[in-house]
């Protein structure tokens, strides 16, 4: 089974759809034979590469709210994403541009380091104050994961892996999203937002069915059934939305 995940780095709610889709994962039986492939999506392609503006203040001029409301707002996801195990430092975040990240996170799938990049980009963004629009900060992160050091200081310093990116947020629009998290199981079943691992679980259990029908083998036979009744077929319910292209 493929799942692709089309997330940004800065979205809380995207970091939060992350642990639940792993903790509905852990809980999976066939978890061997799925690929969890993350793609991109950028929130505000218009942010600056860094930003002295706090969170607060960026969600109050967004929404045009008080700096009290963006602080209630952040003290809201951030009890959330501790109910998944996030420990969320919102106070030190910064907002950034990602297009530069995305980047990374592309030549980080050339050497199977993708997904150990976006997790490093989400934490260090969201519990430890990183700038991840900034280049020095980047490419440490880069080198935690074990990418190439000279490699990727010439990615960031390039236009290296841009088309993969557009591509990427391309692929999503074609797909419905607008927003992020979406997940997109075998490009036929998708979850919008951060849903509880419930939510998952049932999509997983419906898209790995969907994939490997029971196959009856042998001719009929006499058997049993409920006071010799034919049982009825039961409609089959699909979770989430088509997402076939």
């Amino acid at each position: 089974m493929q799942i692709e995940v089309f997330s940004d780095v800065v979205c809380p709610w995207c970091y939060i759809g992350k642990r639940r889709l792993e903790e509905a994962l852990a809980g999976f039986d066939h978890t061997d034979q799925v690929t969890v492939t993350y793609r991109s999506f950028q929130l505000d392609p218009s942010s600056p590469d860094t930003s002295e503006l706090g969170l607060d203040d960026m969600l109050a001029h967004k929404y045009g709210r008080s700096i009290e409301q963006g602080r209630a707002m952040n003290d809201h996801v951030s009890t959330i994403a501790a109910s998944v195990g996030l420990d969320f430092r919102l106070d030190i975040a910064r907002p950034a541009n990602t297009f530069r990240a995305h980047r990374l996170i592309h030549h980080a799938a050339d050497h199977g380091l993708a997904n150990g990049l976006t997790e490093r980009l989400m934490r260090g963004y969201f519990c430890e104050g990183v700038r991840v629009g900034e280049r020095e900060d980047l490419l440490r992160l880069a080198v935690a994961v074990g990418l190439d050091e000279a490699e990727a200081a010439a990615v960031l310093g390039s236009e290296a892996y841009a088309v993969n990116v557009r591509a990427d947020i391309d692929l999503a629009r074609r797909f419905g999203a607008t927003g992020v998290p979406f997940f997109a199981f075998d490009r036929k079943y998708g979850i919008s937002g951060a849903q509880d691992a419930a939510v998952f679980t049932e999509v997983l259990a419906t898209a790995w069915a969907d994939a490997h029908p029971l196959i009856t083998v042998g001719a009929s036979a006499e058997s049993c059934d409920d006071d010799a009744r034919a049982l009825p077929e039961r409609g089959r319910h699909r979770p989430g939305r088509d997402v076939r292209h």
